[in-house]
């Protein structure tokens, strides 16, 4: 801006008796002067306005896929200058499908979110909604509420409706301290890796679906747990030693569900889960679990079930590693041979260098193996699996996925599908 108009504009402003002075020589001569002052500051500040560098434009940062953190269960934190409680915060996952397979009848013992069934076509997937709220600085309170499409919808009287509302957590936490945690729930078991690090939103995971040992709706594992939860962490020297431990209802009479009404004996379900995150290597994760419960099933003689797991992880994306192991060991109360069956399952990925990082090629080999003196688990599949396949994301909040998987079962012919799948977070 020129400071010459400026003066100028000052100048007329003033009072008359200030202008009728001007006619004086002397007061000319001094206006005269400021005018040439001005022009010569002008000039200088032009010169160094034209020496100095112009600041560069500044590029769009490139595109880059948000690493997997699992903050999404976490309450928001108030502003710590003005906390204010309740604070809620909302988060939606979703998912749409497109499967075709050879299978030619039914899917002996998989459940519906393998999407291994003899008809080709689209599926919805589960609409995911999670809500954290903040009670108090150390009170939080979650929840997780899902919408499952119906296979039956409109049949029967009354007719089905058309999805499913499933209450699958809700969880209120008091938290005294990083050692101690104290909380009551319906939870995610936390008896292996993936059922707690990755929930009920298919954009969480690299691939389109679970592993078969930890798919929500199987029976090997106990997917849900109602009870009260321990937790906590401490630095152990740099390992970073966390632990759970519970006491809950343990499975329903129907093994796939929690005992969401009560427990149906008198013989409560517990667990521990015991793991280290080493500093010195940061992204590794290994650990181990055990599980022990009394099950009364639907139609069937009650057995007493111990389950030991362990894991290793690799939490980085260049590579990515994930393995699990599960032993189920059930005895007959009224006495009898145990029998034992066990799955494990092994995931690498690797999230390409530029200009390809947006691709995330992946392989997945899974093995389960379920006796057949094992009477609690008629309807769980013995098979072998590969699964191969790539994630394309396309934002930071949505992703493309495709893949192959082939299953050898035993005494069944093998099935091959093929899997496309949209999922995103919002």
């Amino acid at each position: 801006m020129s400071i010459r108009p400026l003066v100028m504009s000052v100048l007329l402003l003033l009072p008359p008796f200030s202008v009728a002075q001007t006619a004086d020589p002397a007061t000319r001569e001094l206006i005269e002067r400021l005018l040439s002052r001005i022009d010569t500051l002008e000039k200088r500040v032009a010169q160094l306005e034209g020496s100095a560098p112009r600041p560069a434009a500044i590029a769009p940062a490139p595109f880059a896929p948000a690493p997997i953190a699992h903050t999404h269960d976490q309450p928001p934190m108030p502003d710590a200058a003005q906390p204010s409680y309740p604070s809620l915060k909302l988060a939606g996952f979703s998912d749409f499908n497109f499967a075709a397979t050879d299978l030619q009848g039914p899917s002996n013992g998989f459940g519906t979110q393998t999407m291994l069934n003899p008809h080709t076509g689209f599926q919805e997937g589960q609409f995911a909604l999670h809500l954290s709220s903040a009670l108090s600085p150390k009170v939080s309170v979650f929840g997780e509420l899902s919408v499952t499409a119906r296979s039956d919808a409109g049949t029967g009287s009354p007719p089905a409706t058309g999805f499913n509302a499933e209450l699958e957590r809700l969880i209120v936490r008091y938290d005294l301290n990083d050692y101690f945690k104290l909380s009551f729930g319906r939870y995610h078991t936390p008896i292996n890796y993936w059922n707690t690090a990755y929930h009920h939103g298919q954009w969480l995971q690299t691939t389109v679906s679970r592993p078969e040992m930890t798919q929500f709706g199987g029976s090997f594992i106990p997917v849900h747990f109602v009870g009260m939860l321990v937790e906590g962490a401490a630095p152990a020297g740099g390992l970073n030693l966390n632990y759970n431990a519970g006491l809950g209802n343990g499975r329903g009479q129907v093994i796939s569900r929690g005992g969401d009404i009560g427990d149906i004996n008198n013989h409560r379900a517990w667990l521990a889960n015991v793991f280290v995150k080493p500093d010195r290597l940061y992204g590794l994760q290994v650990g181990g679990s055990v599980y022990r419960d009394k099950i009364n099933p639907l139609g069937g003689a009650p057995v007493r079930e111990w389950i030991e797991s362990a894991h290793i992880v690799w939490q980085k994306e260049t590579p990515e590693f994930i393995g699990e192991f599960a032993n189920v060991t059930h005895q007959p109360v009224g006495g009898g041979p145990s029998v034992h069956s066990q799955a494990f399952y092994a995931q690498t990925a690797y999230r390409l260098p530029d200009p390809a990082r947006l691709w995330k090629p992946y392989y997945r080999f899974e093995y389960m193996h379920i006796p057949q003196a094992d009477a609690l688990f008629r309807s769980v599949p013995s098979f072998a699996s590969s699964t191969v396949g790539v994630r394309y994301d396309i934002s930071s909040f949505a992703a493309f996925k495709l893949e192959y998987r082939n299953y050898s079962r035993r005494n069944l012919p093998s099935i091959n599908g093929a899997f496309l799948q949209t999922s995103f977070t919002f």
